[in-house]
């Protein structure tokens, strides 16, 4: 009886996947297009003296799709996927068993506002749901309204972040920092963020984000 309102309630509730248009039943996206997102190499996609970047896919097709309907669509159930995605990676790397505590990457409180979420906290919240990591959405403040990233040269992206974050002390539990973000591709924005922590004390040498461009698919 158990199992036959069970299977009733996901018929009633079933989903269409957001990709391919077939059921999906209670997720958000079908098992099939899941399987077909390009998964990177399970080694670090930067590394900008000791601050090691992971990316967990690649921003093309069904990755770059999610991550749009996240982030432009308000389609807030794909956050769930994207996490699931990076924590299937995440949990292949040799630091993964380490107990980190989860910083998303913040949005200007103008642009989180227009937007009503910021994606990443989705995706930190259900990352933190499949490793345990404790969320710190607290920490760290976007106070700038910076240009976005990929329509800047390698100086103007540098100009853009000056003085783009604020860390706020008071909020560091003492944990070892894990940042993350949607996207990486030369990862001056993860970069400057590290860097605003460490100026005040704080050493972070991860970041994990859910995908890269393909011109920014290869390591090292």
């Amino acid at each position: 009886m158990i199992n036959f309102i069970k299977q009733l309630l996901d018929w009633i509730y079933r989903k269409k996947c957001y990709i391919c248009g077939k059921d999906a039943f209670s997720e958000p996206i079908c098992i099939n297009c899941l399987e077909e997102i390009e998964i990177n190499q399970y080694n670090y996609h930067k590394k900008i003296h000791s601050f090691e970047i992971y990316s967990a896919g690649i921003y093309t097709a069904n990755m770059r799709k999610i991550i749009k309907g996240l982030k432009y669509h308000r389609k807030k159930d794909l956050a769930k996927p994207i996490a699931s995605i990076m924590h299937s990676y995440w949990k292949n790397l040799n630091i993964s068993s380490e107990d980190f505590e989860i910083v998303p990457m913040p949005l200007y409180l103008k642009r989180e506002k227009e937007r009503g979420y910021n994606q990443t906290c989705l995706i930190a919240d259900e990352f933190s749901k499949l490793t345990g990591y404790t969320v710190n959405n607290k920490i760290a403040k976007r106070v700038k309204n910076t240009e976005p990233q990929y329509k800047l040269s390698k100086r103007e992206r540098i100009e853009n972040l000056k003085d783009a974050f604020k860390i706020v002390k008071t909020e560091y539990t003492g944990k070892k920092l894990l940042l993350l973000d949607d996207i990486s591709t030369t990862g001056t924005t993860l970069d400057e963020l590290k860097k605003t922590f460490e100026n005040e004390g704080i050493s972070v040498y991860y970041a994990l984000v859910a995908a890269n461009p393909v011109s920014e698919s290869s390591f090292h």
